[in-house]
């Protein structure tokens, strides 16, 4: 039997070794960290593409049972003006749904672990070379190896093995802003769950939503440098508050008021990957965040990857070899995470526009383009299906 070595606890990596497990091929997956819920105050939404990933794996429902829906989308301007809706959902079921990322790190590596599967932590790898045999050895930090036939990277936007399948491959780099969250239990408006509602301001877009308990949950990206965890003696969390006051001040809308109302402001440094042009060799590949982190605005960074993790599972199942698999992947992949990096790029382009004249502009367009709508825009990203049963071919070049 095959044995892949997947680098990365945090997303893709359990999903990735679920869906191999259902191939039919052996992984274990390497953590560098002690646990993997970083970014713990941070949250996420999970679209239907990503939860038809899950259910395909029969692993959506403990990501259900700490979730909450978002059905719907509801724009507004700076000046608290109505500019349209949208739905969010998708033709396959369930999702978006929103929780946070630990959340999912958490229920993601249990269900892993629940099916049999090996997670180790505190292996950080630090080189990977190939075997006569035509295998390939991961060696971590703390001295240690496993040897396997092909090794996957799954350890997002800073991969090592991104470096080690090219030594020239670009860095992640930072997306100009951070993106900074926080949850607050204090409403200056009415509000109803499973409804995201976002406000184009002057300089920034804001974005909320209402859980079920009454709870609001709020990001914004705030443009500028990249900053460390304190200035001048302020604490973080202090700091990015104020930033986030500053930048919806001037605007009409209950942004400020949600932010005030927060106890403890979380901050997220962005990070997004120009073009990657090599995805693998003929042993090691990159998945997920770790081939193509895109600016975060479109918010799919997770859904991609779990389309990644079951479609590299195919190609390693029907394909007869591993080399071959990896070019099927790669051909069927990278035009779809091409255009999504795209979209979320143009996406934070409108978020954050530079002066007076091009946000009245931008308000103008996007009553004109939400004004009665009720479809979902994005069809081509929500209603993404893969179909397990389909077999891959060395020939075909099939979409779905």
């Amino acid at each position: 039997m095959t044995k892949a070595l997947i680098i990365g606890g945090g997303i893709a990596g359990p999903v990735t070794a679920m869906a191999l497990q259902k191939a039919g091929i052996e992984s274990v997956v390497y953590e560098a960290y002690p646990h993997g819920a970083d970014d713990v105050g941070a949250f996420l939404a999970l679209f239907a593409n990503g939860m038809d990933v899950l259910r395909t794996l029969e692993a959506d429902k403990p990501v259900l049972d700490c979730s909450f829906a978002a059905e719907r989308s509801e724009a507004y301007d700076k000046t608290g003006r109505f500019l349209g809706q949208g739905n969010m959902g998708g033709s396959h079921g369930a999702g978006p749904r929103t929780l946070t990322r630990a959340q999912l790190y958490r229920v993601l590596r249990d269900e892993a672990i629940r099916r049999g599967l090996r997670i180790e932590y505190g292996k950080r790898l630090s080189t990977a070379t190939s075997t006569a045999g035509g295998g390939v050895v991961a060696t971590f930090d703390d001295g240690s190896e496993s040897e396997g036939e092909l090794l996957i990277g799954a350890d997002g936007a800073h991969s090592t093995v991104r470096g080690l399948i090219d030594a020239a491959a670009p860095e992640a780099q930072y997306t100009g802003a951070t993106m900074v969250c926080g949850y607050t239990r204090h409403s200056p408006v009415p509000t109803e769950p499973a409804t995201y509602r976002i406000v184009y301001g002057r300089r920034v877009a804001f974005v909320y939503i209402t859980d079920p308990d009454g709870q609001t949950w709020w990001f914004t990206n705030i443009p500028g440098p990249q900053r460390g965890n304190t200035e001048d003696g302020v604490s973080a969390s202090e700091y990015w508050q104020q930033q986030a006051i500053d930048c919806v001040a001037g605007d009409n809308t209950p942004a400020a008021e949600f932010i005030r109302s927060t106890a403890d402001v979380v901050a997220v440094t962005a990070y997004h990957l120009p073009r990657l042009p090599a995805w693998h060799t003929r042993n090691m590949i990159v998945v997920g965040d770790a081939a193509h982190a895109a600016i975060p605005q479109a918010g799919h960074g997770a859904s991609m990857a779990m389309e990644d993790s079951v479609v590299l599972a195919q190609c390693l199942r029907d394909l007869p070899t591993i080399e071959a698999a990896f070019a099927a992947y790669d051909r069927l992949r990278r035009p779809r995470v091409t255009r999504a990096m795209v979209t979320s790029a143009r996406m934070s382009k409108a978020a954050t526009p530079v002066g007076r004249i091009p946000s009245l502009l931008r308000d103008h367009v996007l009553l004109k383009l939400l004004k009665g709508r009720t479809a979902n825009t994005a069809d081509w990203l929500t209603d993404h299906h893969i179909d397990w049963a389909a077999p891959v071919s060395v020939a075909n070049h099939w979409h779905r």
